[in-house]
């Protein structure tokens, strides 16, 4: 089923200002979505509202080009699996799985068919018979998805439902989520303040921020081209450096002078209109190379060397206060307090209106 919001708005009665404003979106068939952002940012609400648990200020939800703003929530053939896995502890596995089921009053033999193929797909064939109690974390989580599953809904969304699990469970949640999605087809939401998780499992990413739509678009998009600075900041991690200047001469210079990139030829074009003006310069932590080979160099003091097997990450000072952080690979010799030169490679910076956050393509 095709989801699409057209200028959807929320406000509270309590509040004098709107939560969500003027979305617009469109989730198509039997993709999957992800909507990413910080807490607070509206991502819950916008979910709520597609579910119909949260009611629609202004503005059109339409299911299939069909408006469901007044559509109840149970009318709407979705289905979603919460944070909290709100099992029913003193059921059984299949008795949980099959609530839903039992209350449309399907017959037995259709709810014992569609149990038994989700839980044979979940891989929680054996634990049927089993009180939530009596299973793990991850199966838990798998008996909610298994609860949604058996409706065989147009929809799934899913509020943050790998939160509670460690993280080496979360990541092989993530695959099986994947893997379930592909088995399904069935177009699924998914909202999360968890970056990774987005950027491994979304085929659609919506990031926001403060009740809007920083950026829409495949993974790579908002790695490769973040549309802003907040975009660029919160996808990646270590975090993207960004450094403050100008331009000068058609050269990329740091405020205090001790940054001097000279842009290639592509992103010389692009800046031309921002001559004498204040500029931002987005690179990633891997994008440095050592001993300053590529574009311009610079020096810095190492003051912290984090190790992760495969790669250090360089927490490290410019002379004027400036933090960096620099990716290198693991075998790599660093100590703390020493001093190094990089240099920038410039087919892979990001610049950005200092003013404004967009970016300048």
């Amino acid at each position: 089923m095709k989801v699409t919001l057209k200028n959807i708005g929320k406000k509270y009665e309590s509040q004098e200002d709107f939560t969500l404003k003027n979305v617009n979106l469109e989730i198509d068939e039997k993709e999957f979505c992800v909507i990413l952002g910080p807490s607070g940012c509206g991502k819950t609400t916008l979910l709520r509202m597609i579910a119909g648990l949260n009611s629609v200020t202004e503005g059109d939800l339409l299911f299939n080009e069909k408006r469901v703003n007044a559509v109840a929530p149970k009318d709407r053939d979705i289905a979603m699996v919460f944070q909290s896995y709100a099992l029913y502890p003193h059921m059984t596995v299949f008795e949980n799985m099959a609530f839903s089921l039992k209350l449309k009053k399907e017959r037995k033999k259709i709810i014992e068919e569609r149990v038994i193929e989700a839980a044979e797909l979940l891989k929680i064939k054996k634990e049927l018979y089993a009180k939530p109690a009596e299973i793990s974390g991850g199966q838990r989580q798998r008996v909610a998805l298994g609860r949604a599953m058996v409706k065989k809904p147009k929809v799934f969304l899913m509020d943050e439902p790998l939160s509670n699990l460690d993280a080496k469970l979360r990541e092989h949640m993530r695959v099986e989520l994947v893997k379930l999605h592909k088995t399904l087809g069935t177009t699924s939401i998914y909202v999360t303040h968890d970056q990774t998780e987005a950027m491994t499992m979304a085929d659609k990413i919506i990031l926001m921020n403060d009740g809007k739509i920083q950026q829409v678009g495949k993974p790579e998009e908002f790695y490769n081209k973040p549309k802003n600075i907040f975009v660029a900041q919160f996808i990646g991690s270590p975090t993207m450096n960004i450094l403050e200047g100008s331009i000068k001469d058609g050269k990329f210079v740091g405020q205090d002078g001790i940054i001097q990139i000279t842009p290639n030829d592509n992103d010389k074009r692009n800046l031309a209109s921002y001559e004498g003006k204040d500029v931002s310069v987005g690179i990633r932590s891997e994008r440095f190379e050592s001993g300053g080979h590529i574009g311009d160099n610079f020096e810095c003091t190492v003051e912290v060397v984090e190790m992760l097997g495969k790669e250090k990450i360089l927490y490290s000072k410019l002379d004027d206060g400036t933090n960096l952080v620099i990716s290198t690979p693991g075998h790599y010799h660093y100590e703390d307090g020493e001093r190094h030169s990089f240099g920038f490679d410039i087919n892979a910076l990001h610049f950005f209106d200092t003013k404004t956050g967009q970016r300048i393509n």
